[in-house]
């Protein structure tokens, strides 16, 4: 999962948005650090992360890419499962629109900054001011994405490549999606993420 599952589940979870964005940015154990609801978040997003990278839908869609990019699929797939997410929004959310969860979550999140990783301010400053999960239902998008990736991380470098893997697979790709989000939702509803 990437920014935006994060966030929409952490919404359905009754979780701290600000701890569900920001656990990729904290290191150890978040009760030493932030106030419990924030810590309670950044733990949810960890559990979240290995839940998902479990799933077999998940393990399957990874199968689809290529023996050069298979290394960073995991990563391409998290920006992936954004976009369906960003596409089919009224599938999954039929109270708020996409734009308006978004400036809901930024409402709550921008805050909240002042004591977060200098890293997680500057990704903020950025990600709400271009409206990012409103862009990612555009296929295209991802392309962008996965560059910028690969731009900031040399040894990431086949995220660029990974692009043409999510295109050949699309449609298979969605199916994965549509199979196991639903369920992801269904747990957060009952707190068991």
């Amino acid at each position: 999962m990437n920014f935006l599952a994060h966030l929409h589940l952490a919404q359905l979870a009754d979780s701290s948005l600000l701890g569900n964005l920001m656990a990729d940015f904290v290191r150890g154990n978040p009760h030493q650090h932030w106030p419990t609801p924030v810590a309670d978040g950044i733990l949810m997003h960890r559990r979240l992360d290995v839940m998902t990278d479990s799933l077999p839908e998940v393990r399957e869609a990874r199968q689809l890419f290529r023996p050069e990019t298979y290394r960073v699929a995991p990563i391409t797939l998290d920006v992936i499962w954004d976009h369906f997410l960003a596409r089919h929004w009224t599938t999954f959310h039929t109270t708020l629109s996409l734009a308006q969860f978004s400036a809901i979550a930024e409402k709550e999140i921008m805050p909240q900054l002042a004591s977060t990783p200098d890293e997680f301010k500057s990704l903020n400053a950025v990600m709400w001011r271009e409206r990012w999960f409103e862009h990612y239902a555009q296929p295209a998008r991802l392309e962008r994405v996965l560059h910028g990736m690969a731009s900031r991380r040399p040894r990431l470098a086949a995220l660029r490549d990974s692009y043409q893997d999510f295109v050949d697979h699309y449609p298979a790709l969605e199916k994965l999606f549509f199979q196991f989000y639903p369920r992801l939702m269904a747990l957060a509803h009952q707190r068991q993420l």
